[in-house]
């Protein structure tokens, strides 16, 4: 091969060939016999920097010129073919044959994957709303594909609206409850990325995210748990998701979480208890589920921004309840938190005031 294409059944030929073939009246793919619902040949653009790759290597000078002409013929029409590209695969995510849009899929997930142009034009070209559909496809190797296209184009601001306009919250939530664990992560991290949109926190915590990634948080990859952790940071953001979260569970894993250093999460998790610690429920969960221990232990050997988030933690626990207030004293929270006071950042030092504040006058 020197000039790879591939047909609408995904499989790869020769241009020559190929177009000969179909040049004689046939309509269907030489190797799966699918019939073709088009004729249009896209540049396999991958093959053809392999073969590049390999002529450059073993000194075949003839097909090193032959890509020398092509890229010289092709710099005037580079855009126009590849917006063309971009516009086939697209038609393909819609094909009858499941094979065509697992690979049209495949393809616009590596374009989608490292180029910011290109994740534009994705979106311009349609791709979205078929990509969604692709969601529910009872293929798991294409659900898993689509999930982590629909990922790549989330990056771009811009894109999260679209995304979320056209309907992918729902679809999202049902690959996270049921599909497979590379599915199930990229659909977390997909949400993530949506959940940056202030108005997407309380549609998708209503849609029911969060019971499975809490889920994902206490027995995911390490990998998943991060993905779960972030995206449930922000939906703690969202006042409406903290109860939510709450009775979803969320307590007892991030607070093991934070209890191990190891991890590399006790500062997600410690941000995430510190938002909970706002609304009652939490801070009752937060005590009962030994989170006060966490928090002091954060306080004396985390992050600054580990203990200036476990301190806000705490002083929510302590304001709102004499019996609270009484188990932060017990775990012996002040010395840390008077050491902390005297070398903390501006805010922190602020919330230790009143922490200290408060301690100090509800004793008296």
């Amino acid at each position: 091969m020197v000039d790879p294409v591939i047909v609408a059944s995904g499989q790869t030929y020769e241009r020559a060939y190929i177009q000969r073939w179909l040049e004689q009246g046939n309509f269907s793919c030489p190797k799966t016999r699918q019939p073709l619902p088009h004729d249009n040949l896209i540049p396999n653009y991958t093959v053809k920097a392999l073969i590049t790759s390999w002529c450059e290597a073993n000194n075949v000078a003839e097909a090193a010129a032959l890509e020398k002409n092509d890229r010289v013929t092709r710099s005037g029409e580079t855009s126009q073919a590849f917006e063309q590209l971009i516009t086939n695969l697209v038609t393909d995510l819609s094909s009858p044959f499941a094979g065509a849009r697992k690979y049209a899929a495949a393809e616009l997930r590596l374009l989608a994957k490292d180029d910011i142009q290109s994740r534009i034009l994705v979106v311009e070209a349609g791709a979205v709303r078929p990509l969604i559909a692709l969601l529910d496809d009872g293929d798991e190797q294409t659900q898993e594909i689509a999930v982590t296209a629909l990922l790549n184009l989330s990056i771009n601001d811009n894109n999260k609206a679209e995304i979320s306009r056209a309907g992918a919250i729902d679809p999202l939530v049902r690959v996270l409850k049921a599909g497979s664990s590379a599915a199930v992560e990229n659909a977390a991290a997909t949400l993530f990325n949506l959940s940056v949109v202030d108005n997407n926190k309380e549609v998708i915590g209503a849609a029911g995210a969060i019971s499975p990634l809490v889920e994902l948080l206490a027995s995911g990859s390490p990998g998943g748990k991060k993905d779960a952790a972030t995206a449930l940071f922000n939906l703690s953001t969202s006042h409406d998701n903290k109860p939510r979260m709450v009775r979803a569970g969320a307590i007892r894993p991030l607070v093991e979480l934070a209890s191990q250093a190891a991890t590399g999460m006790v500062d997600k998790a410690v941000a995430i208890l510190a938002n909970l610690s706002t609304v009652p429920e939490g801070r009752v969960s937060i005590a009962e589920e030994g989170g006060i221990i966490a928090l002091v232990q954060v306080v004396e050997t985390g992050s600054p921004r580990g203990q200036e988030n476990a301190a806000a933690a705490l002083l929510h626990l302590c304001i709102n309840s004499s019996k609270h207030r009484a188990m932060v004293l017990q775990e012996g929270a002040v010395p840390p938190l008077h050491a902390l006071s005297l070398a903390g950042t501006p805010r922190g030092k602020d919330k230790l005031e009143l922490f200290t504040r408060s301690c100090h006058l509800k004793q008296n």
